[in-house]
């Protein structure tokens, strides 16, 4: 960041990045004391807006009554998040607004109590009311650095601990020794928070450019000793970078939804995700990954070359890996070497690839129909038997599959046998 000389410039440039013209609330319906907080500060001073940043204010009072007004007459929904220390989110056309009841008797005393200085500037609304940074915050983010307001202040919420290490991930900033100290000191705390906040954090690292820095920092500080984290995986979340996933050839797209799985796939099995009260699909999502890294990566986690152990993969087994991780696959790729991630996922990419997104050549309804076959177990073999002859270019149509049907059914049901016998 690179800010004009003045306070005033300063504040004029940040309300240009604002664009409160578009906000769903105006200002004039805001109280006179109301300021603007927060993320929405800090990335404006950046100059990383998105399009509806969240608005975080303080007012001096009643903020749930605030909240609830403005839904009235603005649209919307109002939340009351706490109700003790007088917070609440408005959510009206796809923005979100969190009002909370100013701490102490001024703006600067709220801003003392935060978390870290980059968070600790503030905006009145007032009309030529200049940017309030009593902390430090500003010459913070041209220094690009985290600096905790105060070693109390962490402790006051212990998910603040956690919060440094995924903002500086986020906005690529380092840690400033102090503040590091004092996530080192007390990475036990984080324990008291509960599972889906520290979750919630996670999932956030783990999606910024730099998570798999972030995550290693996490695992130095201890912060995750609580739930299990695989320490041996630090060295394998190096390799889980941007750079590494344009050597696989993955596009920004794919990386989006392969690189967060994958970083947290390997710090967590599905046991420490039910401890942070992950979805049941996630905790599916990331096991799977986990039992498929254990299987094509002989040595240390991301060390090993999986060609040889693919090879030797029985066809059940390989077409077990395509069905299991048709959705994960990119992630799974992440940890090969450029040129076979770069083979695969050139075939996943086609949705046509009979391996690679395994299905039978004719659904049930018709095999019943042509066949006149009743709902029934071998039914169900049977399309399973269809899709791996499909899969491995045995059968490439229905005509196929319908005499391939009609031979099996004329030979014994015999365990172990995938269908008609070939001379």
């Amino acid at each position: 960041m690179t800010p004009p000389v003045t306070p005033a410039a300063i504040t004029e440039l940040l309300w240009q990045r604002l664009h409160a013209d578009r906000w769903p609330v105006p200002r004039t319906a805001l109280p006179a004391d109301a300021a603007l907080v927060g993320g929405a500060v800090r990335d404006g001073l950046l100059d990383r807006l998105t399009e509806r940043p969240d608005l975080d204010l303080v007012v001096g009072t009643d903020a749930i009554g605030l909240c609830q007004r403005l839904a009235k007459e603005h649209g919307g929904c109002a939340v009351v998040l706490d109700p003790q220390r007088d917070i609440a989110r408005l959510v009206v056309r796809g923005w979100s607004l969190d009002l909370a009841r100013r701490c102490g008797d001024s703006l600067a005393a709220d801003l003392a109590r935060r978390d870290y200085r980059i968070n600790a500037i503030a905006l009145p609304l007032g009309p030529g009311e200049p940017l309030l940074d009593p902390l430090g915050g500003l010459a913070d983010l041209q220094a690009r650095q985290m600096v905790a307001v105060d070693e109390a202040n962490l402790l006051d919420d212990p998910l603040r601990l956690l919060r440094g290490i995924r903002l500086a991930a986020q906005l690529d900033f380092s840690l400033e020794a102090r503040t590091w100290t004092w996530i080192q000191r007390h990475h036990l705390r984080l324990a008291s928070v509960a599972g889906e906040r520290v979750l919630a954090e996670l999932v956030k690292l783990a999606a910024a450019p730099h998570g798999h820095q972030g995550l290693q920092q996490a695992l130095v500080a201890g912060l995750l000793q609580p739930w299990g984290a695989d320490d041996q995986a630090a060295a394998a979340l190096g390799q889980l970078s941007p750079e590494q996933a344009q050597t696989c050839g993955l596009n920004p797209e794919e990386q989006q939804l392969a690189l967060p799985l994958a970083r947290l796939a390997r710090l967590f099995d599905a046991q420490a995700l039910g401890g942070l009260r992950a979805s049941r699909k996630l905790q599916q999502r990331c096991q799977r990954l986990r039992q498929w890294w254990q299987r094509l990566e002989p040595g240390a986690p991301g060390s090993g070359d999986p060609g040889a152990a693919i090879a030797a993969l029985t066809e059940p087994e390989r077409l077990a890996l395509q069905r299991q991780l048709e959705d994960e696959l990119p992630a799974l790729l992440l940890a090969w070497p450029g040129p076979l991630a770069q083979i695969w996922l050139e075939r996943w990419r086609n949705p046509s690839d009979p391996l690679f997104h395994p299905k039978p050549p004719l659904d049930g309804r018709s095999l019943q129909t042509e066949l006149g076959l009743a709902p029934s177990r071998r039914l169900g073999e049977l399309l399973d038997q269809l899709t791996m002859e499909r899969a491995f270019g045995r059968i490439s149509d229905r005509e196929q599959a319908l005499l391939w049907c009609r031979q099996a059914l004329q030979q014994p049901n015999t365990p172990g046998e995938r269908g008609p016998r070939r001379d």
